[in-house]
């Protein structure tokens, strides 16, 4: 190269907000997908340990968090189909997880509630998870966990319509 010549190089292309905007989105779909099927894996891990499904594991996950519910509103909260939670219901009582109960205003209807004593067995599984949580957790600042828990809040309610359309049978 002699010293009259010069290169040009052509500086890379700034992304514009769109552009930016639709390679988040991709790869959010790409790191949901792998994030679902890890916490696929993991609650069917769990839940073959004591002889359960994903989502009979789940299923005792919610009636914690909820307590006792009738059938109906198992099926109503969890988008579920009411002949699959009746079948559900009916397999997690000869576990011994749960056990139907009348409720206690109206005989007419039965709750379905935990047996606490199998229920602390699965807690145990749970709690090294809880200590990786909270130290994967360190590094992010408490504005970015707020971001993320209004995100995942958001994304559940989505998958819950999503549930209830697919059970029901609807393309809405």
């Amino acid at each position: 190269m002699s010293g009259t010549e010069t290169t040009t190089e052509t500086p890379a292309e700034t992304p514009t907000d769109e552009e930016r905007r639709a390679a988040a989105l991709d790869r959010l779909m790409t790191v949901g997908r792998q994030h679902s099927a890890a916490t696929v894996m993991f609650h069917s891990a769990i839940a073959a340990k004591q002889g359960l499904n994903a989502t009979e594991e789940k299923t005792l996950d919610f009636l914690q968090r909820q307590g006792p519910l009738t059938a109906k509103d198992l099926a109503e909260r969890t988008g579920l189909a009411p002949a699959s939670v009746t079948g559900l219901v009916d397999r997690l009582a000869a576990k011994g997880f749960v056990r139907r109960v009348k409720h206690p205003t109206d005989k007419r209807r039965v709750l379905v509630e935990l047996n606490e004593a199998r229920i602390a067995e699965l807690a145990g599984f749970f709690e090294d998870w809880a200590r990786d949580i909270v130290t994967a957790c360190e590094e992010f600042t408490t504005d970015e966990l707020e971001t993320v828990n209004r995100f995942l809040a958001v994304m559940t309610e989505q998958q819950r319509r999503a549930t209830t359309r697919l059970t029901e049978g609807r393309s809405d």
